[in-house]
């Protein structure tokens, strides 16, 4: 199995986006840490520091939610690799808790340099409730949940 990195990005304390947190969480329930060459990243809020506990990984698997899709709550989304590519933003005014997956592959390929890998999926998951809210609505849990399955589907460690 490829050395992966998966990483949840969210704030907790904002309602639905904390999902990518939840995904990690749930992630932890199930793989515990029996599993080798799997990192399970919870990047809250966190940003350049984190980025750096990439380096020898083959594999990033982000997952986030997304604003103004248009589509309902929990509407699932997986990136192809040239859309993630695409979607690359070098932002000079990020700051450190307003990193997102694109700024976060953005500031990854320049820490990781060479080893920077070409195995990156992204998960995105339709939020429109984002208020100072401790807790997650059942549809975004739920499409967490799905994304969890799917991950682990991925992974080889679930079969559908």
């Amino acid at each position: 199995m490829k050395k992966t990195a998966i990483l949840g990005f969210g704030n907790p304390v904002r309602s639905d986006d904390g999902v990518g947190c939840l995904v990690i969480e749930e992630l932890q329930k199930r793989l515990g840490n029996t599993i080798p060459n799997i990192s399970l990243i919870d990047m809250g809020t966190s940003a350049f520091e984190v980025l750096f506990q990439l380096r020898g990984h083959e594999r990033i698997i982000f997952v986030d939610a997304v604003l103004n899709t248009g589509e309902p709550d929990g509407t699932l989304y997986r990136l192809p690799a040239d859309a993630v590519e695409a979607a690359v933003q070098d932002d000079p005014m990020v700051f450190l808790h307003s990193l997102k997956w694109d700024q976060a592959l953005s500031y990854a390929k320049k820490i990781l340099g060479p080893e920077y890998p070409d195995d990156i999926s992204v998960y995105l998951i339709a939020v429109t409730n984002t208020r100072l809210d401790v807790g997650i609505s059942e549809t975004v849990q739920e499409a967490g949940l799905k994304v969890t399955d799917l991950i682990l589907e991925e992974l080889g460690l679930i079969a559908v």
